[in-house]
């Protein structure tokens, strides 16, 4: 690409979605076009170029330099880091373990440029794109190179200069190691995804960052929801509440009331829940649906998500009503391993309302999944819709479902 002297002086002034533009146009691209390319819609793209300067999402910046070959200088990213970034979530057919394992030892050899930007940016952009490699690579072939990943972020932290990027890397320790939890749990390791949490919401509050210690206090607090401790989970979400301030992003409240609707029908509360699902929805409702999730949210919060949360309440609740009557596009929320959960809540819904053939046929689908994908917790979860349903004489669809359970070792 030519750099121009107006890209230079947009760059300088750190209005990245300006150089953005600027280079797009150059190359003749319509919005439509790159946002195409990048996985936004046009509007997106047009708010972003618009933004000027101040905060941007690193990993939506990494993708548009990578496809618009934007030297990473001129949108405050490292070389490396931008490449990493593109393909981490662009090529999304490799082996998840190798290919993430090998970003790690790149990141911290590059130097910090300036404000705002360095090394804690480019391991952020790290965590971000194990993250979104999550949603289709096996827990168990991302665990050890996202731990391999957090031993890199605490040794950079040792070496930091001074106290305000000691900061910023406990914040990006706070993710990573946020993430190795979420892979525990995945795994069916609970013990060790608490310790991970812990450590998660240690190190936010280290990092001074309010909006962070608040969604890892949530993530506990959403864990022991599923694991049916919903006293716990409840103490979480006030944990989480206390951590917020008056700046928060409206995601925040939304995201929290349905957890807190998980943590409540956790503990049975179904009047509980049911209000704290009538605020979720009435505030994501509210929320931009095209703009860039805030850091640390990664995916976007939508109502769909809220119809998501109401199916697996209403499982614990044994409330087919909510399970049945929910709008079906909840089915299309999150990536694979979400998606077979949300099937075995469905299926435990179908079970509470007597349509067993439904049911395990449904189960038995996610379990596909568990077994694709390695996961613990899909099949734990699978183990307990069978558990729910006894009898001593069951039909067909519920003994080939248990064949196919029987032979599942994780």
């Amino acid at each position: 690409m030519s750099i121009t002297p107006a890209v230079r002086e947009a760059s300088r002034v750190k209005d990245y979605g300006k150089v953005i533009e600027l280079v797009r146009k150059g190359a003749r691209l319509t919005q439509t076009q790159l946002g195409q390319t990048c996985g936004l819609s046009q509007s997106a793209v047009s708010r972003l170029e618009k933004r000027g300067p101040g905060a941007y999402a690193t990993d939506v910046l990494a993708v548009m330099a990578a496809h618009l070959d934007i030297p990473a200088s001129l949108v405050g990213l490292a070389d490396a880091a931008v490449r990493d970034g593109y393909e981490h979530m662009e090529r999304r057919d490799f082996i998840g373990g190798v290919a993430a394992a090998a970003v790690a030892p790149a990141l911290a050899a590059f130097p910090d440029p300036g404000e705002g930007v360095g090394q804690a940016a480019t391991l952020r952009l790290g965590t971000a794109s194990y993250r979104r490699l999550d949603g289709d690579t096996p827990s168990r072939d991302l665990s050890e190179a996202v731990q391999a990943h957090l031993r890199l972020v605490q040794t950079v932290s040792r070496t930091a200069s001074d106290d305000r990027q000691r900061a910023r890397l406990a914040a990006v320790g706070s993710e990573a190691a946020s993430l190795v939890g979420w892979l525990s749990w995945d795994m069916g390791d609970h013990g060790s995804a608490r310790s991970w949490y812990a450590s998660a919401i240690k190190a936010a509050r280290s990092a001074g960052d309010p909006l962070l210690a608040a969604y890892q206090a949530g993530s506990m607090a959403q864990f022991e929801a599923d694991a049916g401790n919903g006293v716990q989970a409840l103490s979480w979400t006030r944990k989480a509440r206390g951590f917020l301030d008056a700046r928060r992003p409206a995601v925040a409240d939304a995201w929290l009331s349905s957890v807190e609707a998980l943590a409540h029908a956790a503990a049975g509360d179904e009047e509980a829940t049911d209000r704290a699902l009538t605020q979720s929805r009435s505030l994501a409702a509210r929320l931009g649906s095209e703009e860039p999730a805030p850091w640390p949210w990664v995916f976007q919060f939508s109502e769909a998500k809220v119809a998501a949360a109401r199916i697996a309440c209403g499982a614990r609740l044994g409330l087919p009503g909510w399970v049945l009557d929910t709008d079906t596009k909840a089915l299309a929320t999150g990536h694979a391993k979400q998606r077979a959960l949300l099937l075995l809540d469905i299926a435990a819904g179908h079970l509470a309302a007597g349509r067993v053939e439904a049911a395990f046929a449904m189960a038995s689908r996610a379990l596909e999944s568990g077994v694709q994908y390695r996961s613990g917790r899909i099949v734990d979860r699978a183990r307990a819709v069978r558990r729910s349903y006894r009898t001593a004489s069951p039909p067909k669809v519920v003994r080939n479902f248990d064949e196919q359970l029987h032979d599942v070792y994780l």
